[in-house]
């Protein structure tokens, strides 16, 4: 047996697996098929409580005595299949994680022995996790421990991997006992998945990487998306870079720019992206020194020494689609080579573009500044469903060099 951390993998030992989330509450678990891009091909692909089989797939109640299950075959799914996403929620509505921590255990489902367990670490506001998946690689099926909290339950989930979510309307003024959650008879196995989220608690999306180890930071809202144009972000926020439901062109360009010192004097500020891989690895960091990486993927577009002029002072231009598979995240920074403090800096922002249009899709402003040389501005972290999510940061660091952001940056992921 192997005890799993986060973004790890295993060889899976049999064609035939269990896996079973435990925790001290009921919780409810779900499989998700999912195709090469990512989603279901249809709501038949999301097994649950009340659509408890699919092919290859089948869902196992625990009765309340024994944790929910997802079962799978890998030689019963379908061609196309190369992913099984199993996630897991707390039955209570709105109830979080916190002090709940949940462990997967996978097993050989027709030996019962254990292969591997997961437990995710340091879970905090989040209401629904995308635990641990099963996938196959060069012919080979693997499990991988993931560990992907979300904020706004087992619906965001869903919709994340393509699954419609039905909408219930408002509830009556007078009160309605909710029915019990019990697993449905047999026959309800055909049943199209229908849900209602649960309430949202006050608190935005968990990143992918705080289920990892970093700790949640409070924000003052949720996950927005492009649809309505242009998004100003507060600091904390995150915002997918999805417009009208179809990611955008994979090319884009952060800018980051500020003005001089207020007292008149040049200020010379390095913007810098660092690229990490699944475990917060260092894979590479493009810099004045070092102006492209990642095979041409990342491209800086040099240095500037003072600050002077109107626009972005330093632009970074990133090919999301030709990206190796293994960088996962972006986190831009910005240093104070010349060693005054970001109090002294006016006007520090940085901002996507659509690197084909050059229309700016999300900017972020800087409003308050300690009195440090470094500052990490905004990450962009790759979802496991795909797609990308940039969360601006704002958060400030003592060093005066890329060299120094490394470790503080994997930390924040």
């Amino acid at each position: 047996m192997t005890a799993m951390t986060p973004g790890s993998n295993l060889p899976l030992t049999a064609p035939r697996v269990a896996v079973d989330v435990a925790a001290p509450v009921r919780l409810d678990v779900s499989g998700l098929l999912l195709g090469a891009n990512g989603k279901v091909r249809s709501d038949d692909d999301f097994i649950f409580y009340n659509q408890p089989a699919g092919p290859g797939v089948t869902y196992r109640s625990g009765g309340g005595t024994a944790p929910d299950a997802i079962l799978v075959d890998t030689g019963g799914l379908p061609a196309g299949i190369e992913r099984i996403v199993v996630t897991a929620s707390p039955d209570a509505a709105g109830q979080t994680f916190q002090g709940i921590e949940p462990t997967a255990t996978v097993r050989d489902a027709d030996s019962g022995a254990v292969i591997a367990t997961f437990t995710p670490p340091q879970l905090a506001t989040e209401t629904a996790l995308v635990v641990v998946e099963i996938y196959q690689r060069n012919g080979a099926w693997k499990v991988r421990a993931v560990g992907q909290g979300y904020a706004n339950g087992l619906a965001g989930i869903a919709t994340d991997f393509g699954v419609s979510v039905d909408e219930e309307p408002a509830a009556p003024a007078a009160p309605v006992a909710p029915p019990a959650h019990t697993p449905p008879p047999a026959h309800t196995a055909q049943t199209l998945p229908s849900f209602t989220p649960p309430p949202m608690p006050p608190a935005p999306p968990v990143d992918p990487r705080v289920a990892a180890g970093a700790p949640a930071a409070p924000a003052p809202a949720g996950k927005i998306n492009l649809d309505k144009g242009r998004v100003s972000l507060q600091k904390n926020q995150t915002v997918s870079l999805v417009k009208g439901g179809r990611p955008l062109l994979s090319q884009v360009k952060m800018g980051l720019g500020w003005e001089p010192a207020y007292r008149g004097k040049d200020i010379d500020l390095d913007a810098s992206v660092i690229a990490y891989g699944p475990q917060r690895n260092h894979l590479d960091s493009c810099y004045f020194g070092k102006l492209t990486i990642l095979g041409g993927a990342v491209r800086h577009s040099g240095d500037n020494l003072t600050g002077e002029g109107a626009g972005d002072d330093e632009v970074i231009t990133v090919d999301l689609g030709r990206l190796p598979a293994d960088a996962t995240g972006l986190v831009f920074t910005v240093n104070s080579f010349s060693g005054q403090k970001f109090t002294e800096v006016a006007k520090a922002y940085c901002r996507l573009m659509d690197a084909a249009t050059g229309e700016e899709l999300v900017r972020f402003d800087l409003t308050s500044a300690e009195p440090q040389t470094g500052v990490m501005m905004a990450k962009l972290i790759k979802q496991f469903s795909g797609e990308w999510e940039m969360t601006a940061m704002g958060e400030f660091v003592k060093s005066r060099t890329v060299r120094g952001m490394v470790k503080p940056a994997a930390q924040a992921l």
